[in-house]
C-alpha cells in the first residue's frame, strides 16, 4: 500500500468549524491560535475514560504512564472498568455497546453516573485536587477484539449485530445524535488497538482509517467536541503515527499494515509497555490541541437543565442513510421554509368562526432561537389545521417514524399530527392524536411516532390502515374538537424530523418509572402496537374518552401519546 503521510487535512475542517462558531464570520487571531495549540489547559479540567484492560494498562504508572502523565497536563483523571457503574455498565465496552452507554432508554441514568464519577479503578497516580463539577472530557475506547470486524472494507454504515464494519460504522454515526446534543462535554474516541492475526487486518485499517478521515465529514458535524485519536495505527507500525509536531498534526501510516507491532507476547494482544508509552508520548499533545479547539469553539456552557439544547442540522442537509447522524430535518423553524414546499399554511373549517394561526417565532425554543407556535380556536364539532405540503413527492421509506418535541400552554388539549401521501391533488390523510398534559405544560416533550402509529382517516377510503411512508405529499397538525366542545389554546413545535431506521425504544409494560421532573425533558417513545385509532359509536358522534381518561391514568407513565375520538376533520385535499 503507498504510504500515507499528511500534515492533518482535518485542520482545514476544524478551521472551518472555528469559522462557524465566529459571530462575526472571520477568524480572528485567537482563533487562529487555538486552533493547533498544544498548551496544557490553564485550569484543572475533569477528564474520564470507559475502558477495560488495554485502557488500564494504558493509564497505569510504570506501564503506559497515561494517567500521571494526563495529570502533568492539568486533567484531574478517573476512570470505569469491570464492573464499574449502574447496571454494571462499564462491562459493556464494544462497539455495539456505545449505544447502550448514549442513545439507549437507561442511557441518561449510565451518563449520570459516568459525568459526575470521580473515582480511580486503575492503578495511577493523582495529585491534583478534585476542582468539582462534572467530568468535561469523555475518553472511551473498546478492546482489542473490536478489531476482528467481519465484512468488507468499503460496507457501508448499515444496522447489525456484532462486529462487522458496516454495523460498527452505523454505530458511530449514530452516536452523533447525542454528541451534538453536548456542546459542553468533548468526547475523544479512542480507536481499538491492533491484534496480530491478519484475519480481520484490512477491515481494521479500513474502519479506524475511515474515523480519521471521513467521518465527522460524511456526517456534516458542526462541532468542534468530537476528536478521535487513532491508537490503532500508532500501534501498527513503529513508524505509524498520528501526534502533533512541527506546530501541526500528524498522521502517517507507513505501509497500510493492519497487524499489532507492539504486542504484550506472541499469545497477548494487549499492547506492551513500548507501545502504550508511545501512545501517550503521542496522545497527550493531541488532546492539548483537541481541548483548545473546543474551547475555542465557545461550547463549554451546560445546557440548559429543561432542554438538553440539541443543534440541528442545516434545513438544507440532504436526506441520510441508515445510521447517519440526524440530516432527516423536516423543520427546525430557524428561518427559511422547507425545500420543495411553500411553508406551514394554516387552513379552517370556513362555515364557522373557527381561527387557527401557524409561525416560527423567536423566544420560546426547544433548541436554537425559533419554534413553530400555532395559536387555535376550533368551535366546537369543527377543525383547523397547520400543514406543510410538498410540490412534488417525497419518499420516506429509508425512516421509521416522525420525531418532533412540543411544548403546550395548557394540558387536555386535543391534537393529531398528520402525514399525507397519494395523489398530490387527492391526498390522503393518516393520522395520531395526542392530548397534551401537564408535562407538555411545563417543559417540552419528545414524542417519537412510528409510522405503525398513523392511520387513514375515518373520514376517507380504508379508515385506519397503516401508513406507507411513500409518495409522500407533506404532513400537519390538525385540531379537532370533543362533540359539542370547544379546543382552544397553543402549542409550540420545534425540531421536525424523520426518525432513523434504528429499533424503536419499547415503552415499558411492566413496572414503568415514574414521570420525570417538571423541568427535565421528557421523551415519549410510542410502542408500534400501543395505539390502535379509537373507533368511534356506530352514531358517529365521534368517540369519547374513556371515563376518567383526562388523568391519563397508568399510561402517563410511559408517554403523553393518547388515541382519542373527535371530531371528523376534512383533509387538507378538501379545502
Amino acid at each position: 500500500m503507498k504510504s500515507i503521510h499528511f500534515r492533518f487535512a482535518a485542520s482545514f475542517i476544524l478551521l472551518a468549524a472555528v469559522l462557524f462558531w465566529s459571530s462575526a464570520g472571520t477568524l480572528n487571531a485567537l482563533a487562529i491560535a487555538q486552533l493547533n495549540d498544544p498548551t496544557p489547559p490553564a485550569e484543572i479540567v475533569k477528564l474520564i475514560f470507559i475502558h477495560h484492560s488495554t485502557g488500564e494498562n494504558w493509564l497505569t504508572d510504570g506501564y503506559g504512564d497515561l494517567g500521571v502523565t494526563l495529570g502533568q497536563n492539568n486533567y484531574f483523571v478517573s476512570d470505569t472498568n469491570y464492573g464499574w457503574g449502574p447496571d454494571a455498565i462499564g462491562d459493556r465496552t464494544d462497539i455495539y455497546n456505545w449505544p447502550e452507554w448514549f442513545r439507549g432508554p437507561e442511557g441518561p441514568r449510565y451518563l449520570e453516573a459516568l459525568y459526575n464519577e470521580s473515582g480511580q479503578n486503575s492503578g495511577y497516580t493523582r495529585t491534583l485536587p478534585d476542582p468539582g463539577g462534572e467530568n468535561q472530557i469523555i475518553m472511551f475506547k473498546s478492546c482489542f477484539p473490536n478489531s476482528n470486524l467481519e465484512g468488507n472494507p468499503d460496507d457501508p454504515p448499515a444496522p447489525g449485530d456484532g462486529l462487522t464494519v458496516s454495523n460498527a460504522k452505523y454505530v458511530y454515526n449514530d452516536l452523533l445524535n447525542y454528541f451534538v446534543t453536548r456542546p459542553d462535554k468533548l468526547f475523544v474516541v479512542i480507536t481499538a488497538p491492533p491484534v496480530q492475526d491478519p484475519s480481520y487486518a484490512a477491515n481494521a485499517r479500513a474502519f479506524n482509517n475511515w474515523l480519521m478521515q471521513d467521518w465527522l465529514q460524511e456526517n456534516n458535524y458542526p462541532l468542534n467536541n468530537v476528536a478521535v485519536f487513532d491508537f490503532y495505527n500508532v500501534l501498527s507500525d513503529p513508524n505509524n503515527h498520528h501526534r502533533f509536531i512541527n506546530g501541526d498534526i500528524e498522521w502517517i501510516n507507513s505501509n497500510g499494515r493492519g497487524t499489532s507491532a507492539y504486542p504484550s507476547s506472541g499469545d497477548d494482544d494487549h499492547p506492551s509497555v513500548a507501545g502504550s508509552r508511545k501512545a501517550t508520548d503521542e496522545f497527550v499533545p493531541l488532546l492539548n490541541v483537541f481541548y483548545n479547539r473546543w474551547r475555542a469553539g465557545g461550547a463549554a456552557v451546560p445546557p440548559p437543565e429543561e432542554t438538553a439544547l440539541p443543534i440541528a442540522p442545516p434545513p438544507t442537509a440532504a436526506p441520510g442513510g441508515a445510521g447517519t447522524y440526524t440530516s432527516n430535518l423536516i423543520d427546525d423553524f430557524e428561518g427559511g421554509i422547507p425545500e420543495g414546499s411553500e411553508g406551514w399554511m394554516a387552513y379552517r373549517d370556513e362555515a364557522t368562526r373557527s381561527a387557527i394561526s401557524c409561525s416560527a417565532e423567536s423566544g420560546a425554543a426547544y433548541a436554537g432561537n425559533a419554534a413553530m407556535h400555532i395559536r387555535f380556536a376550533i368551535e366546537a364539532n369543527s377543525w383547523g389545521t397547520c400543514a406543510l405540503l410538498y410540490n412534488e413527492h417525497h419518499s420516506w421509506e429509508s425512516s421509521r417514524g416522525l420525531s418532533l418535541y412540543v411544548h403546550a400552554s395548557q394540558p387536555a388539549m386535543v391534537f393529531s399530527v398528520d402525514a399525507y401521501r397519494g395523489p398530490i391533488d387527492s391526498k390522503e390523510t393518516y393520522l395520531f392524536e395526542v392530548e397534551t398534559t401537564q408535562e407538555m405544560v411545563d417543559g417540552w416533550v419528545k414524542l417519537e411516532l412510528p409510522w405503525d402509529m398513523l392511520r387513514r382517516a375515518d373520514w376517507e377510503e380504508s379508515p385506519g390502515a397503516p401508513y406507507v411512508p411513500n409518495q409522500v405529499v407533506g404532513m400537519a397538525f390538525g385540531f379537532g374538537t370533543f362533540p359539542d366542545a370547544p379546543n382552544e389554546g397553543e402549542i409550540w413545535v420545534d425540531d421536525v424530523s424523520l426518525m432513523g431506521s434504528e429499533a424503536p425504544v419499547v415503552a415499558p409494560t411492566e413496572a414503568p418509572a415514574l414521570p420525570p421532573e417538571p423541568t427535565a425533558t421528557s421523551q415519549t417513545a410510542v410502542e408500534p402496537t400501543a395505539a390502535a385509532p379509537t373507533e368511534e359509536p356506530a352514531s358517529g358522534g365521534g368517540g369519547r374518552l374513556c371515563p376518567g381518561s383526562m388523568a391519563l391514568g397508568a399510561l402517563a407513565l410511559v408517554g403523553v401519546v393518547w388515541g382519542a375520538g373527535r371530531r371528523r376533520r376534512p383533509g387538507v385535499q378538501a379545502l
